[in-house]
């Protein structure tokens, strides 16, 4: 194995290994650190954690839990992985877990960029777009956990860490690696521990790619890795996202209340097609995990009868005044758990009925999905739209999956997801 991956959630994750394949290594995800040793031979391993929203010391521990395995793997670099939109708080997580894996590795300088031009995000000078506006202006500053209000990047990171953040900006990027290499060592020789990295197209990451090469760890969204594989000789294959063909039943599990998912929601009720709707706000005060459970029944019961004639989709997505008023309503960090938990126990009892092609929307839908149904590795396949790949879930009978970050796709990527899928496989 040559690059080591920890990931602060699984669709992250995902959307890390569909760039990996996509630029020619052949990559393995784990959800959870492993508890044996690596029975693949493939380039790059993506340990999927669900560490991003949990309090800062358990995500460093988890973190350096998966850093261990990497190493005792024989991974040779270092990749953490986090969210295109650097969503977290003045406590982290980015920040204190980029700091225990420099202290674990003995690294003393590091970079940091969020930069995913192909989804639309961008870093100038120090700044993070998502599409035309700032950070803060997308939508993003209404996160039910993660609410971001700044797009400087520098002062996000230097809030979260001990070391001196820096800027690595565009007029550097322009002139290519070796000034990029340069800027490095001017700005570790000036007590820099972690520079932001402005990008604001692939070629400004093609470039940044060798000019990490010798670093113990990288710091980044799922950008950088189109500009990593080159540096062990690796190009892209075809070979590398095949998938066996796909079987079973379909059905859409969705909890992200982002503004693409709404659109995602929006566009495939506007097409007629069959959609149930978990509404919290009718959950009353007493034993809300017994309301769940009926609601769920009643999901699964409704489902049931409409398998057979294509997709399905139960979802929880609602728009940001809903989402505030289920907060004051339920709490805030309750809210979220009592939907994670409804969405769970409905992925389960699909699979029952016989789903094995899954679309689930949001990366802590995500992560509780598939726990509860047990994957514990997945094989990357064709890529739907950027970041978000088909994946197949070997010796398991969920079947086929794509785990879609809640700000990723386009208003059809419910029904394009499936058609491609249609298409693909042995």
């Amino acid at each position: 194995m040559k690059l080591g991956c920890i990931a602060d959630d699984f669709t992250g994750a995902t959307d890390l290994a569909n760039n990996l394949v996509r630029s020619g290594m052949r990559v393995m995800q784990t959800f959870g650190v492993p508890t044996a040793p690596l029975s693949s031979d493939v380039d790059a391993v993506v340990v999927a954690l669900k560490s991003r929203t949990i309090p800062a010391a358990e995500a460093v521990a988890q973190s350096l839990d998966a850093l261990k395995w990497l190493k005792a793997q024989g991974a040779t670099q270092i990749y953490f992985k986090y969210c295109s939109t650097f969503d977290s708080t003045p406590a982290g997580n980015i920040g204190p877990v980029t700091e225990a894996l420099m202290d674990a590795l003995n690294c003393k300088f590091t970079i940091a960029t969020p930069a995913f031009p192909d989804n639309g995000r961008t870093v100038f000078k120090g700044y993070l777009f998502a599409g035309p506006v700032l950070l803060n202006e997308s939508g993003m500053q209404n996160h039910p956990l993660t609410p971001m209000t700044d797009a400087n990047l520098v002062r996000v990171m230097q809030a979260q860490t001990q070391r001196k953040v820096g800027l690595i900006d565009h007029t550097v990027m322009a002139l290519g690696t070796a000034a990029i290499e340069d800027k490095i060592r001017q700005l570790e020789s000036e007590g820099v521990g972690v520079a932001i990295v402005d990008a604001t197209n692939n070629d400004d990451l093609k470039k940044l790619g060798p000019a990490l090469k010798n670093m113990a760890l990288v710091t980044a969204g799922s950008g950088v890795a189109i500009g990593l594989p080159l540096n062990w000789g690796l190009t892209s294959s075809a070979h590398a996202s095949a998938l066996p063909k796909a079987q079973g039943y379909q059905a859409i599990v969705s909890g992200s209340c982002s503004l693409a998912t709404q659109g995602q929601v929006a566009h495939y009720k506007a097409m007629g097609l069959p959609s149930w709707q978990f509404l919290p706000m009718s959950w009353s005060a007493g034993d809300v995990p017994t309301q769940i459970k009926a609601d769920v029944a009643k999901a699964l019961a409704w489902a049931q009868a409409l398998l057979a004639q294509g997709p399905v989709l139960i979802y929880a997505t609602t728009d940001a005044q809903t989402l505030q008023q289920v907060q004051a309503k339920l709490g805030r960090e309750q809210a979220s758990a009592w939907m994670e938990s409804a969405l769970a126990q409905v992925s389960v009892g699909l699979q029952a009925l016989g789903v094995k092609q899954w679309v689930i929307a949001g990366g802590e839908t995500s992560g509780a999905c598939v726990q509860a149904l047990r994957i514990s590795q997945m094989q990357i396949g064709e890529q739907i739209d950027p970041g978000v790949p088909w994946c197949y879930a070997p010796q398991h009978e969920a079947g086929h999956l794509t785990l879609k970050s809640g700000n990723f796709g386009t208003p059809d990527f419910f029904t394009k997801a499936f058609n491609i899928l249609a298409g693909a496989g042995a």
